[in-house]
């Protein structure tokens, strides 16, 4: 995967910086495997007319690929977000866009927040606030931006979800059960198998102020450990001894995986805020 330079998030990203990183944005027409009915319009077209509609790209990032004729035509996501956006807290809403020029994605937009703090970037359940395809045919650049406004007109909701699960307090055996079921979204764990890393190391703050006991910041803290990796774990081996020492787990990069995980941790939070609520 491609990536672009670790920006704070206080600042937009000019769209030739994006294409220099993310060339595949600006493709000039469609891989060879689409047919003729496939309409083509480079993602650069659909951002364009965003940026006039006052959406502002803020991070861009795009898949690897083996095959090299798909290499100009893989796989992107880019995070954009609205210059006179509200922020929420400590954080900012975003529109998160998914497209491909070979046939592995419809245009796919789903709702956002990015963590100034930590330059980190959340992307909130599908089931809650759902998502937008455009595929590739008819207007697509007005479907595009329709579906852009479609997902900014959950920004409120997104917000009073974020400000309730700060109101919520987990006692230390709430927050480990949430570890314990997060863990398994982010590692392959066998039925009966003992979990890869323990819940103290997936809800280990990184700075001071995630050190809370609210639901929101053991969200961010189960978020950044098991998306950003850098967790030492430690498998069993073939007669079920654990090593004395493990390896780092890495990022999670890919496009796919990145969007599934961060959806299903959001999807837990807001699962442990209806259990609390129903207490």
């Amino acid at each position: 995967m491609s990536f672009m330079p670790r920006f704070t998030g206080r600042s937009p990203v000019d769209l030739e910086t994006a294409l220099r990183y993310v060339p595949s944005l600006g493709a000039s027409e469609a891989h060879a495997s689409r047919s003729d009915r496939y309409t083509y319009i480079p993602t650069v077209d659909i951002l364009r007319g965003l940026d006039r509609e006052g959406f502002k790209i803020f991070n861009a990032t795009q898949s690897r690929t083996r095959d090299d004729s798909r290499r100009a035509f893989t796989k992107h996501m880019l995070r954009l977000r609205r210059v006179d956006a509200v922020a929420i807290g400590d954080s900012f809403p975003e529109i998160v866009l998914v497209n491909s020029h070979d046939g592995t994605s419809s245009y796919r937009m789903v709702g956002g927040i990015f963590r100034l703090v930590c330059s980190n970037g959340m992307i909130v359940s599908e089931s809650e606030f759902g998502e937008v395809r455009v595929p590739h045919k008819g207007n697509i650049v007005d479907n595009v931006i329709e579906g852009a406004y479609r997902i900014v007109n959950q920004f409120d909701r997104i917000g009073g979800t974020v400000e309730e699960m700060r109101s919520i307090s987990l006692n230390t055996r709430e927050a480990e059960a949430m570890a314990r079921a997060a863990i398994p979204l982010r590692f392959d764990v066998s039925e009966g198998e003992a979990l890869p890393v323990t819940p103290s190391q997936a809800l280990a703050p990184r700075r001071f102020a995630d050190n809370g006991a609210d639901l929101w910041s053991t969200f961010n803290r189960l978020q950044e450990n098991l998306v950003k990796g850098g967790i030492d774990v430690r498998r069993p081996d073939a007669n079920g001894r654990i090593p004395r020492r493990g390896r780092a787990s890495r990022e999670v990069t890919g496009i796919d995986q990145n969007v599934k995980l961060n959806q299903a941790l959001f999807a837990l939070a807001e699962e442990m805020a209806a259990i609390k609520a129903a207490a």
